[in-house]
């Protein structure tokens, strides 16, 4: 006689899905007050304080940042030790994921005085790979690289050494590792030495990262670099897929830098020479002018003008003025100067060959002048109108702190009905929306928006940080993802993505927004 069959909501999970469900309920929970605290503390930051509150603040932020890492590490691993290696292969742009991966290292880069440059001079536009995966192991190499280097700075680059095959590098100029830890450091809970644990982490990283190359059928591996310092790699075979070529070329034109960091040189030496010109790279400007013609463009670090900050363009030369974001005060001065043009740091290939083209035809090359970076902005979303779906009050709270600094209008809702009501009588530039509501979660609150035809872009702002939730939210209708706790960074780098101004309207009944 057949046992009867108990409705699925009775059955007793199986191990693996007390795995899966574990690990996302404990990845929410320990994300979701984390927010809170890394975001208090980065708010406080910002606010009058005596020298011994800042000091306390900093402690309290750097050990918030330190315990997040781990929390990362620790579930990233249990994730990837129960077999949940899910690859999500797409096309996917390389020039991009470098310079995500560059920009959100570089404030942390910045605050050790370190440097941090990309290039893909030698790889093609796009390829068919998971770029949630490729970005997890680059920000373990970068930020590792980041971590145990001292002065100097970090370069990512990729090529292809055969057709369907990429490498990525990442080059330091830290102490290296010895060649016994060279294929230890890959296992987990491993560390170099005393030193590495006295800065901190499990020793996870890298062993996630392993793991992560080999479920993509690669591998992973350190050298030494050249010159000193450590070189991480990542190889896979990785397809290209058929893209637009850059638009702006140098070809025939020979473009001078000059900056004492070498991370600096080689970066910029290789995104001019990817968009077809010459690079003269020197550690000064005397020598820039020495092995550079009249005519020739000169990209002129703002570091070589020292504790004085006074720099002046070379004669007979076009200059542009390489400023960090911090420095972005100093632009109206070196403008006064005669120099040409600014660039922020890390560079941008496509920015580099804009505004060499643009400083080369003495503002002639472009019908409009360029585009401010908007790494610089003040506000990166002035006038845009935010629907906040959150029911944390703490985790709303600093929501709306940040948005509202960014110069946004912020209207809150407690839950997906209420977020779906707001929908049906006001008009948003951008909907910010938390997975784990009462009631209605994240995603089906976004389902039914597209069914009721609301077009606004939904990015999703959650405490699951797996690569699967990611995709859970972009196939429910969703346009991004923010990962909690959230960065001040990578909320202004989706403001400028999505966000666009809308005046505030409101409708009696149901509407279809565009």
């Amino acid at each position: 006689m057949r046992r009867p069959t108990r409705p699925l909501s009775d059955r007793r999970p199986t191990r693996a899905q007390i795995s899966a469900e574990q690990l996302a309920s404990l990845s929410h929970e320990f994300r979701t007050p984390l927010n809170g605290v890394l975001g208090m503390a980065r708010l406080l930051q910002g606010t009058k304080l005596t020298a011994e509150q800042r000091a306390y603040v900093t402690a309290l932020h750097d050990s918030g940042q330190h315990l997040l890492t781990l929390v990362n590490d620790v579930l990233d691993f249990a994730k990837l030790g129960a077999g949940r290696v899910e690859l999500h292969p797409a096309p996917m742009e390389l020039e991009g994921l470098l310079q995500g991966v560059s920009e959100l290292l570089s404030p942390r880069a910045s605050e050790k005085g370190l440097e941090i440059a990309w290039a893909a001079p030698a790889a093609p536009v796009q390829v068919h790979a998971d770029e949630g995966r490729l970005r997890q192991i680059l920000l373990n190499f970068a930020g590792n690289a980041v971590k145990f280097t001292k002065e100097g700075g970090v370069l990512i680059t990729v090529a292809a050494p055969e057709p369907g095959r990429l490498r990525f590098v990442v080059d330091d100029t830290g102490p290296g590792v010895s060649a016994p830890d060279r294929d230890r450091i890959f296992e987990a809970f491993a560390q170099a030495d005393q030193a590495d644990a006295d800065l901190g982490g499990a020793g996870l990283g890298l062993a996630i990262a392993r793991r992560l190359a080999r479920a993509m059928g690669g591998e992973v591996g350190v050298d030494s670099a050249p010159g000193g310092g450590a070189r991480f790699w990542f190889e896979a075979a990785l397809p290209a897929v058929a893209g637009p070529a850059p638009q702006q070329s140098l070809a025939g034109r020979t473009v001078g830098v000059a900056s004492p960091n070498p991370m600096v040189r080689e970066g910029a030496r290789q995104q001019i020479e990817a968009s077809g010109g010459v690079a003269v790279v020197t550690a000064t400007l005397a020598e820039s002018i020495a092995r550079t013609k009249p005519g020739d463009v000169v990209l002129v670090d703002a570091s070589l003008a020292g504790e004085t900050g006074a720099l002046r363009p070379p004669l007979q030369r076009p200059a542009i003025i390489l400023l960090a974001p911090e420095e972005r005060d100093r632009i109206a001065r070196y403008r006064r100067a005669g120099f040409a043009g600014y660039l922020i740091k890390p560079l941008r290939r496509a920015s580099v060959a804009e505004r060499v083209l643009i400083a080369s035809a003495g503002g002639r090359a472009a019908a409009e002048p360029p585009r401010e970076d908007e790494r610089i902005a003040t506000a990166a979303a002035p006038g845009a109108r935010v629907l906040l779906v959150e029911d944390n009050p703490i985790n709303a709270l600093l929501a709306k702190a940040l948005l509202t600094r960014e110069g946004c209008e912020v209207e809150h809702a407690i839950g997906g009905e209420e977020a779906l009501a707001a929908c049906e009588v006001s008009q948003f530039s951008l909907i910010l929306m938390d997975m784990r509501m009462p009631g209605l979660s994240g995603e089906e609150t976004a389902r039914r928006l597209r069914a009721n035809g609301v077009k606004t872009p939904i990015v999703a702002l959650t405490a699951n940080a797996f690569e699967d939730d990611r995709h859970a939210c972009l196939a429910a209708g969703m346009d991004d993802f923010m990962v909690k706790p959230l960065s001040p960074d990578a909320l202004r780098a989706a403001l400028a993505r999505w966000a666009k101004p809308t005046r505030w309207t409101k409708t009696p009944a149901r509407a279809k927004f565009a």
